[in-house]
């Protein structure tokens, strides 16, 4: 690494200590990205990598909320708006326990250059709170987001910053969290949050949205080495919606998908998962995975997520949480032949996992490319809010498909151009760097 990268590394890691999760999305970017400042010294000139890794505005709230016994309880709330250089500040809102500011930045600074992949005029941005909705009432539910966006209301719009969902925050989620936007603000502004119902300005295929567009790159790496998801196995962490609707499309394929997990363990079923039934668990019921067996004894479960690394296969789309696939998984993986790895989840795979695949030839898409399908479709919302219209399922889904085709031959042009052929890594990261970095020096020193 340059002395001139490295410092801005070292600046970061002082600035930000301990947050390693924000520390090693940076330094993931920076690796890749640093043949960039060879052809182009104006970004260097003009301090965009030290403004790049800095947020433009850091929010942090407290959320005090009622419970159900009538006792009165406390979180933290945070929006971290990292760059609008392309546009609006766009990315999810997480509600969970291990949600701190440093989880918080890794996931907005990733969010800058997955936007830009998109295509969109969207920048980045991410929040969240460590508020936990599982065991939670409705009503506790709804009470948490209404304090929250009490809060928040004052720093987004359709135009300023427009938050999503991520963990922890689905349809419900959202829906309380509009109801309250509009309560304060006295206005129906239908594209300051994504992820809405379809009945009131919501999009088709934004709950399939990350889960098929995470199969439609790996299906485009397939296509590119004449190669298709006919007949392959594939394992998927997680049971939510991206492992849901990733199994659902890579079944519609052709493909075998013979392992889901969820936090305490998860089911192998040789025959192929039955997705009607983990719909049902996951969805509806809100159970645990571990109750597929109950319906389809032939499978096995085995209580311990992280294990799911362990089941044979040929494709491994890591889509539960970051950091869940370490070197020793990867190893494994390896061993047993893997030939494809796609990161459905942010940042998934550890440094030490990542180095693993390469190094052995693994086709690894980063989660910056492979998942920009569910903030894809949400600026595919913002379209259809914008423009007062709603589009087709078939409409959605094509153009969904096209920004992951474009995505990935995008990637794959640049790491060429750049003497790193076939690194997806490095081509995204470089890819979406140029096109930020490019507009932060038309808008001179914001």
């Amino acid at each position: 690494m340059s002395n001139y990268v490295s410092n801005v590394l070292d600046k970061v890691t002082e600035r930000n200590a301990n947050e390693p999760e924000f520390h090693q999305a940076v330094k993931e970017v920076l690796e890749s990205i640093e043949p960039v400042f060879d052809k182009h010294p104006e970004y260097k000139d003009a301090g965009i990598l030290e403004r790049i890794v800095e947020p433009e505005r850091q929010i942090i709230f407290r959320v005090p909320w009622v419970d159900d016994e009538g006792n009165v309880q406390v979180n933290r709330g945070f929006r971290f708006e990292f760059n609008s250089a392309l546009g609006p500040y766009k990315g999810g809102l997480r509600f969970h326990p291990s949600v701190y500011a440093g989880i918080v930045k890794f996931l907005g600074f990733e969010q800058i250059f997955k936007n830009a992949l998109t295509g969109r005029p969207i920048g980045g941005g991410k929040g969240g709170s460590d508020f936990d909705p599982k065991g939670k009432s409705d009503a506790e539910v709804m009470r948490f987001c209404q304090s929250f966006m009490t809060e928040l209301y004052r720093h987004i719009g359709p135009s300023t910053d427009v938050p999503a969902g991520d963990i922890g925050v689905g349809g419900r989620e959202i829906g309380y969290l509009f109801g309250q936007y509009k309560r304060i603000v006295n206005s129906f502004d239908a594209g300051v949050l994504t992820g809405k119902g379809l009945d009131w300005g919501g999009s088709l295929v934004r709950t399939e949205a990350t889960g098929y567009g995470l199969v439609y790159i790996v299906e485009e790496l397939l296509k590119d080495h004449d190669d298709s998801f006919e007949g392959k196995d594939i394992v998927i962490s997680g049971s939510g919606n991206v492992a849901i609707y990733a199994t659902e499309k890579a079944q519609e394929l052709g493909a075998n998908v013979i392992a889901l997990s969820d936090s305490s363990g998860y089911v192998y079923d040789s025959e192929g998962i039955k997705l009607d039934t983990v719909k049902r668990i996951k969805e509806v019921e809100r159970g645990r995975i571990k109750e597929y067996v109950e319906e389809h004894p032939s499978a096995e479960y085995v209580a311990e997520s992280f294990d799911i690394w362990n089941v044979e296969c040929d494709i491994a789309l890591p889509c539960a949480t970051q950091n869940e696939l370490d070197e020793d998984s990867a190893k494994v993986l390896v061993e047993h032949g893997v030939k494809i790895v796609g990161e459905g989840a942010n940042m998934p795979c550890t440094p030490e996992a990542v180095e693993v695949f390469q190094e052995n030839d693994v086709f690894y898409i980063p989660g910056k490319a492979a998942n920009a399908g569910g903030v894809a479709t949400s600026a595919i919302e913002m379209t259809q809010n914008g423009m007062w219209d709603s589009w087709s399922f078939e409409k959605v889904d094509a153009e969904l498909n096209k920004i992951m085709v474009d995505i990935y031959n995008n990637a794959s042009t640049i790491a060429k151009e750049y003497g790193m052929e076939g690194d997806l890594v490095a081509g995204a990261n470089i890819a979406g760097f140029l096109k930020v970095a490019n507009s932060m020096l038309d808008q001179g020193v914001v």
